[in-house]
């Protein structure tokens, strides 16, 4: 399917739905969803939401616990980051996606306005990545204090109190004055973030769900090679013992549904034929 064409048909899709959206998320109608990327920027962008999230949820709860967690999320982010131009990597995307959906404005059959609600926020968010510049994330790399606590969470509990006296301190300032630090040293990382968190959601409604099955646990897909596909999402319901191991790339790809014992067994590949939701991104 060509960028665009789902979000300019789908006009009961909610755009702020979009945190609902990303991986291991259980839609409204009970099913879990497993995505896998199937290109290197898809990757990238994939686990920068995932940490983003992970940031963001645990800065609302005003714990010693927590505040680490959202630390530990932000250096991960500056890791993946500080691998390769993934501000351009970004950048290309959000060019490909706003080039796609332009191609819908002149159609009589699509929501004008939701269609012109979904491109104006692409392209603000375009100029608000373009704008920071490429050292955008030098402030938080250059910080002594994160960078200790970075190097010392390399050695299992390494960050203790007594390893880090000054982290210590931090952590036992009041929630308020964490919370706060924490935001200014996230706003940094906003932009990047904030536009691929609507990307993924952009891509994902631009797919189409269908039902497929897996003769004997077992589901091969070809991919069109002008056509390379992003992006794999298998759902199954809630609360069934299966759960799809998937490997291949944009061009082709296996899935195979295992059923789950414990953490003591390994699983066994399933024998009976398994009925599951596919949907492929692009």
């Amino acid at each position: 399917m060509p960028p665009g064409k789902g979000v300019a048909q789908n006009v009961e899709m909610n755009q702020t739905a979009a945190p609902e959206s990303r991986a291991q998320a259980r839609t409204a109608d009970s099913w879990v969803v497993y995505e896998q990327p199937l290109t290197e920027r898809m990757r990238t962008f994939l686990r920068l939401d995932f940490l983003y999230s992970q940031a963001l949820y645990h800065n609302e709860t005003p714990t010693v616990w927590s505040s680490r967690a959202a630390v530990s999320s932000l250096l991960e982010i500056l890791a993946i980051s500080a691998r390769g131009d993934v501000r351009t990597e970004v950048l290309k995307e959000l060019e490909r996606q706003i080039h796609g959906l332009n191609v819908y404005q002149s159609n009589p059959s699509v929501d004008s306005g939701r269609l012109r609600a979904v491109l104006s926020n692409l392209m603000r968010l375009r100029s608000d990545l373009t704008n920071i510049g490429g050292m955008y994330m030098q402030p938080l790399r250059d910080s002594e204090f994160l960078n200790a606590v970075k190097h010392r969470s390399a050695i299992p509990g390494g960050t203790c109190e007594f390893d880090l006296p000054d982290y210590f301190h931090w952590l036992n300032r009041s929630g308020d004055a964490r919370t706060q630090d924490f935001n200014e040293w996230l706003s940094l990382a906003r932009p990047l973030c904030d536009s691929i968190a609507e990307l993924l959601w952009v891509i994902r409604a631009n797919a189409k769900q269908k039902r497929e099955a897996a003769q004997g646990g077992v589901y091969h897909i070809n991919f069109e090679r002008e056509n390379p596909c992003q992006l794999l999402r298998i759902a199954l319901p809630e609360g069934s013992p299966l759960y799809p191991e998937i490997s291949g790339s944009h061009y082709r790809c296996s899935v195979r549904f295992l059923t789950w014992r414990d953490v003591f067994n390994r699983p066994a590949q399933a024998q009976e034929d398994v009925s599951f939701l596919l949907t492929c991104c692009y």
